[in-house]
């Protein structure tokens, strides 16, 4: 979440002139995105850069160590661990991504019309969301998935949910900071309605939050859905997602380490590449680092 909130006169004066120069962004920006493209890239050509069908049994191949023919060994069923893991990152990407999206679009309208209208709205939606947020995430995920079979639109459903708080909180924070600006006192003036204001005025002027809270959510998004699915409330089997690939090389992890390695490693730098961008992005866009 972007600390200090950019006003709309200064948010795209400072996207336009930081990009002019490569120099002016932020490391942390750069080495974020290459591996988010990356990412992105793996998830698109999955089906390509795969070299065997990631649920392709091969019995004379099982427990294979790394090295061809492949690259990242087998597993208990012989099943190429490389492949898996490509095809895994589909998977992954789809439970950050579908989180930012379910969490921002009902949580940023929330957390504006708090901000904007304060008082008792304020009060009475920011009290709810506490509520919300005192459970922890996972405990509140199992608590949705729980009463139905689990499925991976039901996991990603429940991953936005559980975020939906968060993102309502940033919307909170940018509507308090241009709520008293001169546009909006302009918009009062000229008998607009709040709903316009909120719709028109404020909401197209905090897409620096929104675009700095998206990136950080689809990272909470891939943790928060591997957990789900290591916990067999996320994907299920025969699919492959490094989650669930996770909780099946539990009990090989001393014959057979690669099989948890890969998919950890994997994970880990996906979710460090988004919050690397996120990060970069958020500095990029603080107009107090003029």
């Amino acid at each position: 979440m972007i600390e200090g909130i950019v006003t709309p006169r200064t948010a795209t004066d400072i996207w336009r002139r930081r990009t002019l120069s490569w120099r002016q962004v932020p490391l942390s920006m750069i080495v974020g995105g290459m591996i988010v493209v990356l990412a992105v890239l793996v998830a698109l050509l999955a089906d390509r850069l795969a070299p065997y069908r990631f649920d392709q049994f091969q019995n004379s191949a099982q427990f294979r160590p790394p090295g061809p023919p492949f690259l990242f060994g087998t597993d208990e069923y012989g099943r190429d661990v490389f492949s898996r893991v490509i095809v895994g990152s589909r998977v992954s990407l789809s439970y950050g991504i579908g989180c930012a999206a379910i969490s921002l679009l009902p949580g940023v309208p929330i957390g504006l019309c708090a901000g904007y209208f304060g008082g008792r709205t304020d009060e009475i939606i920011m009290r709810t969301i506490d509520i919300v947020l005192s459970i922890p995430p996972l405990m509140l995920g199992l608590l949705i998935l729980a009463v139905t079979p689990p499925n991976l639109a039901k996991t990603i459903l429940a991953i936005g949910i559980i975020n939906t708080p968060s993102a309502a909180r940033g919307g909170r924070s940018a509507a308090l900071g241009l709520r008293r600006e001169e546009f909006v006192d302009a918009a009062r003036a000229a008998g607009e309605s709040h709903w316009y204001i909120i719709r028109a005025e404020l909401l197209p002027n905090i897409w620096p939050v929104i675009i700095v809270e998206g990136t950080l959510r689809v990272a909470f998004g891939i943790l928060i859905g591997a957990a789900l699915s290591y916990l067999g409330l996320g994907a299920q089997p025969p699919s492959s997602d490094w989650g669930l690939m996770l909780n099946q090389a539990r009990d090989f992890v001393g014959r057979a380490p690669w099989i948890s390695i890969y998919p950890g490693v994997a994970m880990c730098l996906v979710v460090i590449g988004f919050s690397l961008f996120g990060t970069g992005l958020r500095d990029l866009l603080d107009p107090r680092l003029d």
